[in-house]
């Protein structure tokens, strides 16, 4: 029984690994999506935003760190699997 516990707290890991991949990726998106919006009106010569619109593009290096987090968490639990298992 302590074999299975210890597995299901890894695959629990893993998935919270997983999850945490994927809102990285989409708050990194919505932060490559907020530095094209405030960048075109530099191309397009029109008046440009507010710098509270430059600072959502600080989400790109949020989302990134975000899933280096999870993949980070996710080697760790598979590890700590592959450590129980053998």
């Amino acid at each position: 029984m302590s074999n299975e516990t210890q597995a299901n707290s890894a695959r629990d890991e893993s998935n919270t690994g997983d999850r945490l991949v994927r809102a990285g990726v989409i708050v990194f998106f919505v932060g490559a999506l907020a530095t094209l919006v405030t960048v075109a009106p530099l191309f397009l010569h029109t008046t440009p935003f507010p710098p509270v619109a430059y600072a959502v593009c600080m989400l790109m290096g949020v989302g990134f760190l975000m899933a280096g987090a999870g993949v980070v968490t996710s080697v760790a639990a598979q590890r700590r699997a592959e450590r129980a298992a053998g």
